[in-house]
This record gives C-alpha cells, structure tokens and sequence, in this order.
C-alpha cells in the first residue's frame, strides 16, 4: 500500500510541476517568500532553513534587509542565478596609518563554505601612495598595485586578481616622503565600483564584494538515487563547470543552465518562456536560442530564430515528456519493486514451511501421526495446533504474556481465536533420545481426564522445541497463595483440607485409574494449580513418567525439587510410586504449618520442612508450627488425624507409606466428618503443644499413627 501512495504522489507532483512551469514563473520555493525589502532572494538561497538548500544559503531578512547568516551576517545586495554570484557588502578600513610604513588588511576565510571571491567580477584597487600587495594564505603574491603620489594627491591603483579565492591578505607600504592620511585596499565588485556604490556607517567603511556560490555532487537531484526534496533540480539541464583555484588545482561544480525567459531555472518548476517562444510555439514550431560573442569572446545577447523541427513536439513539451519518462520509471521501478517483495516472501514462505515440516518430524509429529494409525480411537484426541496460531496466541512469545519460567521451560499465557485462554509451554530444549516417551505422554496426557488435573488440550511440533498447550488455571499457584499472600481471602482450614484432598484425589487417579500409571515425579505447592473457585489442579507433568501394569519402579536420573524430593530416590535413583505420595506429604504439610519447604530463617537440619515437622513431633511441639488459622478453626481431633497422615506420608521407607489412594480415601472421610468452625473451636476442645506426644520413630506401619493415648477428650 505504501509504495502505490510513493507513486501516486510521484505523478502528482509531476503533474503539478508541469502546470507551474508553463505558467506563473517562480524563483523561491514552494511557500516560500522570494523577496526581502527590494532584494530577490532565488532559490537555492531562502529565507529560513526550510526555503533553502542549506544552512550556507539561509538567508536572514531584518528590517526588509537580507543578510547571509553562515557567513557572519554579511548584507546581502544582489544574488544573480546566470553569473551564479551573490554581492555582499563587505567592511574595509578608508583610513590605513601605517605601523613603521606597514599595514596589513586581512579579509574573513571561505574555506569551509561553498563560497569563493570571485576573479571575475572583482578587482583589486589601491588608494593611496605606495604599494599594495594581494596575497593568498601561504604568502604567494597574487597581484600587485603601485602607485606614485604627486602634489600629495592620491592616486588609483586597478589590478585583476588571478584565480577564484577562499581567503587572502593585504600588505600596504607607504611611499617614502608622503604623509597622507587616508589610504585603502580592497577587493570589489566591478560593476559596483564602476557606479561608485560605496555605504558607510558610524564606524566602518563598505565596499560591494562578488562571491561565487558552487554546487558540489551531493547539492544536485539524482533521478536514481535522491528524493527531489532538499536538492536542486535544474528547469532546462546542468552543467559541470571548472573553477581555477590556483596555479595547480582546479574544483568542480554544477551550474543550471539558463535561457531567455523569466523564473529560476534552478529550480524545476521555476522557469517560463518569453513571450516570442510562446507566440512561437503557438504556431506548432520550435523556439530556439543561442549566444552571441564578440571578438574577444564576451557574451553579447541571445540571438531568437524559430524554426520547423521534426522534435518540436518533444522539445515544446519538455517537461511533459519529463512526467511520462518519470511516470515510466517509476512504473518501472515499482514492479521491480513488488517483483522483488513477492519473491522475497515466497522464498521465505518456502523456507518456513520447510524448517516447520523438519521440526514436525524432528519432534515426533510422525511417531504422534503412527500412533493415531495404529489406535483409531485416538484420532482427534491430540490436538496440533500450528506455530501461526499460537504465535498469534501469545502475540510472538511476548515477554509480557510469561506466567511463569521454571527448570522445564517458560509458561505464556494466550488466547486463541476461539476466545478460550490458555496456558502455553515453550520447552528449554528437546532431548531426542526421549522423543518416543514424550509422545506417549502427549497422548495419554490428552486423554486423562480429571476435575483436579490440569486438562492438556494439545501441543505443537512445528517449532523449535514443542509447546504444550493447556487449560489456563487464573488464580495462580498454591504456594503463592501460602507464602506469597497474593489476596487478602481468609485461607480457611476448610479450604486447606479441601485442596490436600483434592491433589490426592488427583494423584490416586493417575496412579491407578488410568490405562497406564502415571508418576508424576515432582509434586510441589508450584505445581498446584487454584480455580476461581479455588478447587486445586494438578499440573505441569514435564517430568511425569508412565509405566507398565507389571512394573514397580523407574530407574531414572534422579528429577525433582529439593525440598520435596523423596530422600529413599535421592540415594537409589529409583522413582516408585511412594515417591509421589512423600512429596505430597510435603505440600500437606505446608499446607498444615504455611511455612515453605526449605528456609533460611531455620537452623541446621530444621531448614528442611519435613525434617522440622517430624522433630517438632518427636519433641511433642508440633502445635507451635502449626499455623495460627489452622490452629484457631481446627479441632484436636482433626489436627491429629492430619499430622498422623502427614508423618506416615513422610516415612523415610517407602513400604510403610500409604498408598495415594489410602490418602485420598482418608482425607475424603476427614472432609466429610469435618464441619467448619466460627472461629472459636466450638465443635471440641482447641489442642496445645503440652498436649502433644508421638511414639518413638520406627520402621513398622503403625509409626506416627496415633498420639498418646493419654490425650483425653
């Protein structure tokens, strides 16, 4: 869209030049005024910055004077296009007194500017008696006036100067046996001069002065590479001229090319033709000019002829045929331009397509794809979603969109076009050798179905590493909720007990109701998710594992969080499913005490939680780690039965522990027998850590079973 708006302005302003130029002659920019008091200011000069070329040109129209701002304010008199001078006035001194019979006058230093004085329209003059001598920065004489007073009368010296200056300097000796007051030196314009245009104020002395004003490279429009803006464009054509600096070197500029006629020809729009051409071309012939010299070879006038030529229709329509050639090109330009990009698109279309179908298949999308083959009833159960959808869905990963970074990958959070929220997991790297159990799990993990298991909806093997898609769980993770303090909602003891039995409902499902167990290998408060109705959801199974019916255990390397991990895997690397069941102890209890499973606030071996939760058992101190909203809406019976289950959760030997099943059917019946209290522990006496006792730790299945029997009612 944007390059057919850069080629209709194109033709308009193409248009729109051709209607300028035959008519209404102009000589300053577009909005632009071209004058300052009586003082023409043509482009490239403008009054502004951005009426001319640049900040050399600027001009500075004070009190309808016009002054050139880069070169110290210098008023400006006249600028001629054809000469391509600007005459400024510059200071003298009228009156030289001599030093010892010396004087020197230095004019201001051109150098960096695209300014020189003129040889040709200036010359040198003397005034006085003695001798003046011109010359440049390195001391070399470049002209040279002597003049003989008599009567004490002062006379005028006139010499040409050379070559085109950037500075030069004036040493003035005084004629031996003369006392004259007022002698001078300077550079002046000729014509000025001639007509005796001289100005002078309070303290300073001004002479006309012609400077050149060049174009380099960069000042003019390039059809191919430039925008016109910024650059002269000449109306008929440029030339490259040579101006002479000295003896050995020599510098290049452009010049616009001029004919009879009013406006600036350097600028495209900027000219017309004079009256004869028009009545010329009026009777279908072309107007044609060309200069006449005399014998020294001084431009005289324009001589007029118009004349029959099989190309007055193109010369009579210069700049119409400049419109159809510029439209031409462009049009040219253009479809090289929109060729270009479509190829540029199908290659990158191609090579995308490619590098999705190569991670596809280096993913295990062929493995996913033999399975569906192999088992109809799969079919449609795994969803794939698409790198462009889920791109889409988290707009392109952004970091805005993470929920969440743990030791598998990063979680984003997005919305697919359905308008379901989802939960996006984009994998660290992808282990190849695994590739066959991970699709497996994708399969089996789609089909499981659970309230209290985070559904996975799908997942993507277009990408670099795959994504996993799932539900999206909005009221974060348990353990923001018990340690963080995310919300000001009471956490109840219900709710507590709510969610302990919830995760273990969930645990015994995929540990015994699914076609194949499922360990999910790294139960933490992280790992559980809260609904808006704050029911638990099972989640993140990166490190889950499935396995036979027949067998008892995995030997894997070992995979977990510290803090929860099973010591009896931590030393034998074999994951069983009471390796689960001790890391859900953990999160129970976390959620009995609220404290984190490992602390640097506690000592020693106490830092651990569970470690600390069995000692403050041992030690008959378990209420004082108890939190203070379970302690306060529990009862004694309730808080028993809880620990008890947590402590058997927490056997160091996994054969004593109870099987997830035994502990969701546990927690089940506590549930159901326990009726939430106003808050004052009326339905039973409230416990205190004196009233606690535990039996010394063992080996058999009735350890940590019950307290003291001596706990009376």
């Amino acid at each position: 869209m944007k390059l057919f708006q850069a080629y209709h302005l194109l033709v308009l302003f193409s248009l729109t030049a051709t209607t300028i130029a035959v008519g209404v002659p102009s000589y300053a920019k577009s909005g632009c005024s071209d004058m300052c008091g009586k003082v023409r200011i043509p482009y490239p000069f403008g009054i502004g910055v951005s009426c001319s070329l640049n900040r050399w040109f600027i001009m500075d129209c004070n009190s309808s004077t016009p002054y050139l701002y880069a070169l110290s304010d210098l008023q400006v008199l006249r600028v001629n296009l054809e000469n391509q001078t600007v005459t400024v006035d510059m200071a003298y001194h009228e009156c030289l007194n001599p030093v010892g019979n010396i004087s020197q006058i230095m004019s201001i230093d051109l150098a960096s500017s695209p300014f020189l004085f003129s040889k040709s329209h200036n010359k040198f003059v003397f005034k006085g008696c003695g001798n003046a001598v011109m010359i440049d920065h390195g001391s070399h004489v470049l002209s040279e006036c002597s003049s003989n007073c008599q009567n004490d009368t002062l006379s005028d010296c006139q010499m040409t100067v050379p070559h085109y200056l950037k500075s030069y300097n004036i040493n003035i000796t005084r004629q031996g046996g003369h006392d004259i007051a007022c002698e001078s030196a300077f550079l002046v314009d000729e014509n000025s001069y001639v007509e005796g245009r001289f100005s002078r104020d309070n303290n300073n002395s001004y002479v006309p002065m012609s400077l050149l004003w060049t174009l380099s490279d960069g000042d003019m429009y390039n059809y191919i590479l430039d925008v016109i803006d910024g650059k002269v464009n000449c109306y008929y054509d440029s030339v490259l001229v040579e101006v002479d600096l000295d003896d050995h070197n020599s510098m290049k500029s452009w010049k616009c090319v001029t004919y009879p006629g009013e406006g600036n020809p350097y600028l495209t729009y900027g000219h017309s033709v004079t009256k004869e051409c028009a009545r010329c071309n009026q009777r279908g012939k072309y107007c044609r000019y060309d200069k006449t010299y005399d014998p020294d070879g001084v431009f005289t006038r324009w001589n007029f002829t118009c004349e029959d030529s099989i190309w007055f229709e193109i010369k009579a329509n210069k700049t119409s045929l400049g419109v159809i050639l510029g439209i031409s090109i462009s049009m040219g330009v253009l479809f090289l331009v929109i060729i270009s990009y479509l190829l540029y698109k199908f290659i990158k279309k191609t090579k995308a397509k490619r590098q999705r179908k190569r991670f596809f298949k280096r993913n295990g999308g062929l493995l996913l794809k033999q399975q569906e083959e192999t088992d109809s009833s799969l079919v449609g159960k795994t969803i794939l979603f698409t790198s462009r959808e889920l791109e889409k869905a988290t707009d392109n990963f952004n970091e805005n969109r993470i929920l969440g970074r743990g030791g598998q990958g990063t979680v984003y959070k997005g919305m697919l076009v359905d308008g379901r929220i989802v939960a996006i997991k984009k994998s660290k790297i992808v282990d190849e050798s695994q590739l066959e159990q991970f699709i497996n799990e994708v399969v089996i993990l789609s089909q499981v179905n659970h309230r209290n298991v985070v559904r996975l909806l799908g997942c993507c093997l277009e990408t670099n590493v795959p994504l996993l898609v799932s539900e999206f769980i909005q009221n974060g993770t348990l353990y923001d909720r018990l340690h963080n303090q995310i919300d000001e909602l009471p956490f109840s003891s219900n709710m507590r007990l709510q969610i302990a039995t919830e995760v273990a409902g969930a645990l015994a499902y995929l540990h015994s109701a699914t076609s194949f167990p499922i360990y999910h290998r790294d139960i933490k408060s992280t790992n559980i998710l809260l609904d808006d109705k704050y029911r638990a959801k099972v989640s993140d199974f990166g490190t889950s594992r499935f396995v036979s019916i027949d067998q008892t255990h995995l030997t894997t390397l070992v995979k977990g969080t510290f803090g929860y991990l099973d010591p009896e895997y931590f030393q034998s690397s074999q994951f069983i499913e009471k390796s689960d069941v001790y890391s859900f102890g953990v999160v129970l209890v976390e959620l009995l005490t609220g404290e984190r499973p490992i602390s640097l606030t506690r000592f020693g071996e106490n830092r651990s939680l569970a470690t600390h939760f069995m000692l403050a058992m041992e030690d008959g101190r378990v209420m004082s780690i108890f939190d203070a909203t379970v302690i306060k809406e529990g009862t004694r019976n309730e808080l028993l039965e809880i620990a008890n289950l947590a402590m058997r959760c927490l056997n160091l030997n996994g054969k004593y522990r109870p099987t997830m099943k035994e502990v969701a059917t546990e927690l089940e019946t506590m549930r159901t027998l326990h009726i939430p209290s106003t808050g004052q522990g009326t339905n039973g006496p409230m416990m205190y850590a004196d009233d606690l006792t535990v039996l010394a730790y063992g080996e058999s299945s009735s350890t940590f079973l019950s307290f003291n029997t001596n706990i009376s009612q």
